[in-house]
């Protein structure tokens, strides 16, 4: 098997003012989107395909370092309760590396959860390839990240500090802006 070197990039994220690694590219709009391996809930895998529906609509991800900790769950349960605002053109992920196991506890202590959950658990290529892998964690950065229905990359954010919320309303114009 090939040893292939991956690009590390500083100065993007902190955690608590704590400078952090992420490793990969630094995608921005307008690049193609790479492929995705996706674990759903019932552990199948989902593609880019599946998440634009065949071209037919954009795919709002919402990455998380882990469902577990509070600011990962008051921004899934913020996004989930203004998923209404996206249209119907826009469906909305939660990616994360917690185990599709975990997501399904965090949805059921939620509730009515309208997100899709997704796992990179398997072998971590969605935060390779999209440049969201924090090298000191092993878990992925916070960021909102908009593909068109052209797989195409319309809108990303990277929250600079691990710690903070995205800017909601930035990220569900983005969004609608895309359908």
């Amino acid at each position: 098997m090939a040893t292939q070197t991956l690009q590390e990039r500083t100065g993007k994220l902190t955690a608590r003012g704590n400078p952090l690694t992420l490793v990969g590219p630094e995608l921005k709009a307008g690049d193609a989107a790479p492929d995705v391996r996706l674990s759903a809930a019932d552990l199948s895998v989902k593609t880019l395909d599946d998440l634009t529906d065949h071209g037919k609509r954009a795919a709002m991800l919402i990455v998380v370092p882990s469902l577990d900790t509070s600011v990962c769950s008051v921004e899934s349960h913020t996004f989930n309760t203004r998923i209404g605002e996206l249209g119907k053109n826009v469906q909305a992920y939660v990616v994360s590396m917690d185990l599709p196991f975990a997501q399904a506890r965090w949805c059921g202590a939620e509730g009515d959860v309208s997100l899709e959950m997704l796992s990179d658990y398997r072998d971590h290529r969605f935060g390779y390839d999209y440049g969201m892998r924090i090298k000191e964690t092993g878990l992925l950065a916070r960021a909102i990240i908009i593909i068109g229905g052209d797989k195409r990359i319309k809108y990303v954010q990277l929250v600079p500090e691990l710690t903070s919320e995205p800017n909601y309303d930035e990220a569900i114009k983005a969004a609608q802006a895309s359908a």
